[in-house]
């Protein structure tokens, strides 16, 4: 085995510790996990910056499915390619997997237990607070200027107060986004993308097509 194979094969046992180790605290869904995923993917591994985790996190909210799979299958791959995408996968699935299993054979012991139910509504007080501040991180790395805060105020008093679909409202997004984008474009606000190296440079400064387009996964 050369080093190149020894080190990657290295990488994926660590993508795969390291969301073996997310897994188990997400409880009250995929959200939960995301300040976990912050600080294990960007301030411990060192594997993304935040704008790169923040763009995961967009995609991974967007996509059909959980955040949190959806966001380890991402970060796998962005950083060992199919093998590490399958590690992240295994990883975040197979705590979880165990857990629940275990939970059903004996949830007929503790249904009625006091004690149990007593930690559970601990346990869904605090994910509250994991929820609130991955939601308050998303909004701060989507919201860029009136056009943006437009479209999540639209959004958030339509999934309030009317019985649209989610589906919808991304689609609406998406149409919104690309609008606003294109109408920038035109008054000059945004730049035009650049050549370099042969592709396409993104977009300079805090307006990017994606960002619009789906709203980091409303």
């Amino acid at each position: 085995m050369t080093n190149n194979e020894q080190n990657m094969t290295t990488v994926i046992g660590q993508i795969f510790w390291s969301f073996c180790k997310i897994s188990p605290i997400s409880f009250g869904g995929g959200y939960a996990m995301i300040p976990a995923i912050e600080k294990e993917v960007v301030e411990q591994r060192k594997w993304m910056d935040e704008e790169e985790i923040s763009g995961a996190l967009s995609i991974a909210g967007s996509a059909p499915g959980g955040i949190g799979v959806n966001a380890a299958t991402i970060i796998g791959y962005r950083v060992a390619g199919l093998r590490g995408a399958i590690a992240a996968i295994i990883g975040i699935g197979l705590p979880t997997f165990i857990i629940m299993m275990a939970l059903a054979i004996g949830y007929t012991t503790v249904e009625d237990s006091v004690k149990a139910s007593a930690a559970f509504e601990g346990i869904h007080s605090a994910v509250v607070a994991f929820i609130a501040v991955a939601g308050w991180r998303m909004l701060k790395s989507a919201v860029h200027d009136k056009s943006t805060l437009i479209i999540v105020a639209g959004a958030l008093a339509a999934l309030l107060f009317t019985s649209i679909h989610p589906a919808l409202l991304l689609l609406i997004g998406t149409i919104a986004g690309i609008w606003i984008f294109k109408m920038k474009e035109k008054l000059k606000d945004v730049p035009p993308p650049t050549k370099t190296g042969g592709r396409t440079a993104p977009v300079p400064g805090p307006i990017q097509a994606g960002q619009y387009i789906w709203g980091d996964g409303i």
